[in-house]
């Protein structure tokens, strides 16, 4: 690898950041998107977030810049990433991969509750599930995905899909953007 190719990872992520931006739709669907987490908060509800590999790092981010802070101290929100290893496990090992957030949502999920899934394909078999679930529970879900939106598009309220990149680290620099936006219009607006 030389400076070029590391150039490349910035101007790669400068294109996409740019698509992003020029697309209106994007800043419409995080408002609708904030209104909805707003609401659950307010209401005495929670946020549930899951999502596989860099997605659930992102997942935790989200969940502890509520219950912790963000940039101004307040009151902690309740937020909640799915990721204790020993739950993930147990349910991986006696029920299969794919139910591992979809069983969570089923014991804690409430109606009124905001089900905040990311894939950065849109098709990961254990977030579709999670949304699916969430659904029958009643609850919002707001979804972050990336290339065509896969299958998870079609089970949320909201989607906020990244532009086409060919490798998940494009879309989950733009997921991050997202998230972090969405803390400051809730936190704002509290």
């Amino acid at each position: 690898m030389d400076i070029d190719n590391i150039r490349h990872h910035f101007t790669e992520a400068d294109k996409v950041l740019k698509e992003f931006l020029s697309e209106s739709e994007n800043f419409k669907d995080i408002y609708t998107a904030g209104n909805y987490i707003l609401a659950a908060f307010l209401n005495d509800h929670k946020i549930i977030s899951c999502g596989n590999g860099g997605s659930m790092s992102d997942s935790m981010h989200f969940a502890e810049e509520f219950t912790g802070r963000f940039r101004d101290n307040r009151d902690p929100l309740p937020a909640i990433a799915i990721s204790d290893p020993a739950y993930i496990t147990c349910t991986a090992n006696d029920f299969g991969y794919n139910k591992i957030f979809s069983r969570f949502i089923q014991g804690h999920g409430r109606k009124g509750d905001v089900l905040f899934a990311i894939s950065t394909s849109g098709n990961s078999k254990n977030v579709v599930n999670a949304a699916k679930m969430a659904k029958k529970k009643g609850m919002i879900i707001i979804a972050l995905t990336g290339k065509d939106g896969g299958e998870l598009a079609k089970q949320c309220d909201v989607e906020i899909r990244a532009p086409y990149s060919e490798y998940s680290d494009r879309v989950q620099e733009i997921h991050i953007k997202v998230i972090h936006s969405l803390i400051d219009f809730v936190e704002i607006n509290l």
